[in-house]
C-alpha cells in the first residue's frame, strides 16, 4: 500500500496545576480542514491553544515518520517531542 498522510488538529488545556496538556485529538480530511479546526479549538472555552500536524507512513505496517507541524494557534509548548 502507497503512504497516506493523516492531518491533525490538536488542542491544549491546563491542568490543576496551570500546566499545559494535551486534548483529545482529532483527525482531519485534509490539511485545509486541520488549520481551520485547530484554530477553532484555539478558541474554544477552555483551551489555551491548538496546533495542526501531519503524519505520513503506511497503515497497513504501522510505520510513520515523525508528525510534521502545520501551524500553532495561541499558547502551547515549544516543545511537542513528547506527545
Amino acid at each position: 500500500m502507497a503512504d497516506v498522510t493523516y492531518y491533525v488538529a490538536l488542542p491544549f488545556l491546563e491542568d490543576d496545576t496551570g500546566s499545559p496538556v494535551a486534548g483529545a485529538a482529532e483527525e482531519c480530511q485534509s490539511l485545509t480542514g486541520a488549520l481551520r479546526r485547530a484554530e477553532a479549538m484555539s478558541r474554544m472555552a477552555g483551551s489555551i491553544g491548538a496546533v495542526a500536524f501531519s503524519r505520513t507512513g503506511d497503515p497497513m505496517i504501522g510505520e510513520f515518520g515523525d508528525a510534521k507541524l502545520l501551524r500553532r494557534f495561541g499558547n502551547v509548548p515549544e516543545d511537542l517531542s513528547g506527545l
